[in-house]
């Protein structure tokens, strides 16, 4: 080998060896990023089914999402079998969470290193020894009190909370039609009972960028109860919305952009 031809071989040969030290492999600064795996997770008195604006949004965008049940059972149950979910994951995750499923998320993300963001959408974001019922009524405002559920017993010996058809349109989906509020109705998901005072644990939202949609007009959790816990989180970003509790569904687009700022984070 000639001198010359020597001397461009290692001039490449040491080119390549400091582009694979930056970008890490000889093909990263061509490869476009991962996208996070997207997981919206419901709260009591709904369903997987009211993400469905939400997850068009964010599929035509081409994210991986998924929207698993919220078995309603418990804190520390529900949050078992979320972090159970989220383990089957690989890859960076942004978790969301309605209502009560940010007590779920708070609980479940604790330790995963893959979630990279928590999305609180009205949404509750406890603090260690928080429980539902306190959090709720910290400021004034709801509407949801025990007056506006009926209670069934279960075969355990528990009961669940139902939310009367009386008061659900104007205290859950207030911005919904009456038709739209009525199949709600029918086909709400209880909470066990229990779960209104069982504390929370360590959050979640200390080690973990948190992002909040605060709902202007929510009767069941109090927009400045929202806004309190947005900024004890010390959220990346809040946006507020004209909206009952039920934003995913009556502001499907603020959603999904707020989940996808978060994705861009991640």
């Amino acid at each position: 080998m000639s001198s010359v031809s020597r001397r461009t071989v290692l001039a490449g040969t040491a080119a390549a060896a400091v582009a694979v030290a930056a970008s890490g492999t000889p093909a990263a600064a061509g490869r476009p990023k991962v996208k996070p795996t997207i997981v919206l997770v419901h709260g009591a008195f709904a369903d997987a089914a009211g993400w469905s604006g939400v997850l068009k949004r964010l599929i035509r965008a081409g994210y991986p999402v998924l929207a698993p049940a919220n078995p309603l059972r418990g804190v520390a149950s529900d949050s078992a079998y979320l972090a159970s979910v989220l383990k089957t994951i690989s890859g960076p995750i942004v978790l969301v969470g309605h209502s009560y499923g940010g007590f779920v998320i708070t609980n479940a993300a604790t330790g995963n290193p893959n979630v990279k963001a928590l999305v609180y959408v009205a949404a509750f974001a406890p603090d260690a020894g928080d429980d539902v019922y306190h959090l709720q009524v910290r400021f004034p405002g709801t509407e949801l009190g025990l007056e506006a559920l009926d209670f069934r017993e279960t075969p355990g010996g528990g009961h669940d909370g139902y939310v009367k058809r009386e008061v659900f349109q104007r205290v859950f989906a207030g911005d919904l039609s009456a038709s739209e509020a009525d199949l709600l109705w029918a086909t709400q998901r209880p909470g066990d009972s229990s779960t209104l005072q069982t504390p929370s644990g360590e959050p979640a939202w200390r080690t973990i960028p948190s992002f909040f949609l605060v709902a202007r007009d929510d009767r069941l959790i109090p927009a400045a109860v929202q806004r309190f816990m947005a900024e004890r989180a010390g959220a990346v970003r809040t946006v507020e919305v004209r909206s009952s509790h039920v934003a995913m569904i009556s502001q499907p687009k603020a959603v999904a952009d707020l989940i996808e700022r978060a994705a861009a984070r991640s």
